[in-house]
C-alpha cells in the first residue's frame, strides 16, 4: 500500500518537474533579451515560444517515436506514435521528454541571436527536435541506448542537453559570423551591452528556480530528490562565488552579467551527476565550471573570434563537458549509483573512460548533423539578415515591430561599432530612391563668409558620419536627439492584422559652421558616411550664417571658429 502511494506521488512529482522545465523557457527567453539589444527583445521572444511550439510538432510527429521508440535497437528507437496510438501512449514520459527537447533546440537561439534570419531559425530549431536531439538523448535514455548498456552516466543531460546544444550553438555562431561592430579591424573584441540586466537576472532565477524540477523530476526516493536538490544548490552558488571573484580580481570590480553567467554554468556541470555525488564534489563541481565559464568567454573572443551575445557556448557546452566528466571523477557511492566509481574515491578510471566516450559519440553525432543542417540552410534560404536590417534591428525588420517595449522610451542606440560601407553610385541610374520621391526644395545661391551645415540622420549612422567629418577637418559640432519623419510617412506596418498609424521616429540632427573647409566637402562626406541607397538616409541643409561671435572672447568671424594653441 506504502509502496503504491509514493510510486503515485513521485508520478506526480514527475509531472511537476515537467512543468518546472517547461517554466525555463520563460526563463531563457529573459536571459537572452536582457543580455541583447532593445531593437531585438521582440524577436527574441518571438524565437523562444516558437522553438517550444515548433519542438511539439517535431516531437509529435517523429521525435518521440526516434526516442522512446521500444521497436528499434540500441542506436535508433521506433514505434509509439502518439499521433496514431493515442490510448497506448505513455503521456507522462511524452510531455517530460518533449519539455527536455525544447530546452536542447533553444539554448542555440541565444549564441546566434541579433543577426539570425527568423524563418532559418524556425528550420533549424525544427530539425533539432525532430531528428537530432531525440536519435542522441535515444542513447542514453532510450528503452535500451547502447551508451546506457555501456555504464555511462549522465541523470538529467549535462551530455544529451547541455553539450550538444552548446555544440549546435558554437558550431552556428561560426557559421553565421560575429555582429556587426563585434570585433575591430584587428581582431579585438567589443563588448556590446545587453540593454536590460535586471530582466537578465531575472530569467537566471527562473532557470534556477526551473533546475529543481530539471534535475530532480526523475527522482524516486525522498532522499534521492533531497540529495539532487542540495547539490543543485550548492554547484551554482560555488560557481556564482568564482566567477564574481575572478572578475573582480581581473578586471577591477565584479562582472554582474559574467556573474549571472557563472551560476548557470554551475547548474549545468551539476546536471549529470546531481545523483551521484556529494556536496564536496558539488563544491569542486562548481568551482571548476565557474572558471571554466570565465575562460571560453575569453577564448572565443580573444583566441576563435566567435560572437556568442549571451554566452550560451560558455555555459552550456564547456560545463556540459565537464560536467559529464565529472561524475567518473567525483561519483561517490549513492543511492543511485551504490559503487563508488569515481577516479577520486578509488574508482578507478573505468568510469571516466565511459564518461568520454559517451561525449565523444554525441559530440561526433551531434556536430556533423547540426553543420550540414547549418550548410543547407545557409546556401538555400540563407542564415544571416541583411547589413541593414541588422542594424536597424530585428523587430522592425523580421516582425514589423517598430518596439517591444512600446510606450516606453529607451537610450537611442549609437553603436561606435564599425560602420557598414556601401557604395555611392555613380550614375543617376544607379539610385536607388527615385526623383520623384523627393520632396521640390526651392534653392538660391549664398553670399556670405560662413555656413551653416544641417544634417537629419539616423542615430545610428551618428559614429559613422562624426568619424568621416574628422578626417575633414571638421571637430566642432553640436549634436541634438529630435524626433521627425519624412513625406513618405515610412514604410506601412502592422499590428495584429491592423495597420498601425504613422509616427514619428528618433533622428539625429547635426549643425556645423564652416568657412575655411568647403561646404561641398562636408556634403561629400555626409554622404560617404550615410548613404544606404533606401528611403530615410536623410538630408542635408545649408544656410548662410551672417556673423559669428565667440561668448568668452568676443571673437567675431573667422577667429571665434578658431582655438588658440596653448
Amino acid at each position: 500500500m506504502i509502496e503504491e502511494v509514493l510510486s503515485q506521488v513521485f508520478g506526480i512529482w514527475f509531472l511537476i518537474g515537467a512543468a518546472l522545465v517547461f517554466f525555463m523557457q520563460a526563463g531563457f527567453a529573459m536571459v537572452e533579451a536582457g543580455f541583447t539589444r532593445a531593437k531585438n527583445a521582440g524577436n527574441i521572444i518571438m524565437k523562444n515560444t516558437m522553438d517550444f511550439c515548433l519542438g511539439t510538432v517535431a516531437f509529435l510527429l517523429l521525435g518521440f517515436s526516434l526516442l522512446c521508440g521500444a521497436q528499434g535497437n540500441s542506436f535508433i528507437g521506433w514505434g509509439g506514435h502518439p499521433l496514431t496510438d493515442f490510448a497506448g501512449t505513455d503521456w507522462s514520459t511524452f510531455t517530460f521528454n518533449l519539455v527536455f527537447c525544447a530546452t536542447a533546440a533553444t539554448i542555440v537561439s541565444g549564441a546566434m541571436a541579433e543577426r539570425t534570419k527568423f524563418i532559418s531559425y524556425c528550420v533549424y530549431s525544427f530539425i533539432i527536435s525532430l531528428v537530432i536531439y531525440p536519435i542522441e538523448a535515444h542513447w542514453v535514455w532510450g528503452p535500451d541506448g547502447f551508451l546506457t548498456g555501456m555504464g555511462f552516466h549522465d541523470f538529467a543531460g549535462s551530455a544529451v542537453i547541455h553539450f550538444a546544444g552548446g555544440l549546435c550553438a558554437f558550431i552556428g555562431a561560426a557559421m553565421l559570423g560575429a555582429r556587426i561592430g563585434k570585433f575591430d579591424k584587428d581582431g579585438k573584441p567589443r563588448g556590446i551591452p545587453g540593454h536590460n540586466i535586471v530582466v537578465g537576472a531575472l530569467g537566471v532565477f527562473i532557470l534556477w528556480f526551473g533546475w529543481y524540477g530539471f534535475n530532480g523530476a526523475a527522482a524516486t526516493s525522498g532522499l534521492q530528490l533531497a540529495t539532487i536538490f542540495a547539490t543543485t544548490t550548492v554547484s551554482p552558488a560555488l560557481a556564482a562565488c568564482t566567477v564574481m571573484a575572478f572578475t573582480w580580481f581581473r578586471y577591477g570590480k565584479p562582472d554582474v552579467s559574467m556573474t549571472l553567467n557563472g551560476a548557470l554554468a554551475g547548474l549545468v556541470a551539476i546536471t549529470a551527476g546531481c545523483d551521484a555525488v556529494n556536496v564536496w564534489g558539488a563544491c569542486i563541481i562548481g568551482i571548476v565550471s565557474g572558471l571554466l565559464c570565465c575562460l571560453f568567454v575569453w577564448l572565443l573572443d580573444y583566441k576563435l573570434h566567435v560572437d556568442d551575445p549571451v554566452g550560451a557556448v560558455a555555459v552550456h557546452f564547456a560545463n556540459g563537458l565537464w560536467g559529464t566528466l565529472a561524475v567518473g571523477l567525483f561519483a561517490c557511492g549513492t543511492e543511485t549509483m551504490p559503487e563508488a566509481v569515481g577516479l577520486f574515491y578509488d574508482g578507478g578510471w573505468q568510469q571516466l573512460g565511459i564518461q568520454a566516450f559517451g561525449l565523444l559519440c554525441i559530440g561526433a553525432w551531434t556536430a556533423v548533423t547540426i553543420f550540414l543542417t547549418f550548410l543547407g540552410i545557409k546556401k538555400t534560404i540563407g542564415l544571416r539578415v541583411t547589413p541593414h536590417e541588422e542594424i536597424q534591428g530585428l523587430d522592425k525588420e523580421e516582425h514589423g515591430l517598430d518596439s517591444a517595449y512600446g510606450g516606453f522610451v529607451f537610450e537611442t542606440d549609437m553603436s561606435p561599432y564599425a560602420p557598414v560601407e556601401i557604395a555611392i553610385p555613380t550614375s543617376e541610374k544607379e539610385v536607388v530612391v527615385n526623383v520623384e520621391d523627393a520632396v521640390p526644395v526651392r534653392m538660391k545661391e549664398g553670399t556670405g563668409e560662413f555656413s551653416q551645415v544641417t544634417i537629419i540622420t539616423k542615430p545610428d549612422r551618428f559614429e559613422s558620419l562624426k568619424n568621416e567629418l574628422d578626417k575633414i577637418g571638421i571637430g566642432g559640432m553640436t549634436v541634438t536627439n529630435v524626433m521627425g519623419m519624412g513625406v513618405q510617412k515610412g514604410q506601412t506596418t502592422y499590428y495584429r492584422g491592423a495597420e498601425v498609424e504613422s509616427k514619428l521616429l528618433p533622428k539625429m540632427k547635426v549643425e556645423i559652421v564652416v568657412s575655411e573647409v568647403p561646404v561641398q566637402k562636408v556634403i561629400d562626406a555626409t554622404r560617404k558616411a550615410l548613404y544606404t541607397g533606401q528611403m530615410g538616409d536623410g538630408k542635408i541643409f545649408v544656410y548662410d550664417v551672417e556673423q559669428v561671435v565667440r561668448i568668452s572672447t568676443g571673437q567675431k568671424g573667422k577667429d571665434a571658429l578658431k582655438y588658440n594653441e596653448a
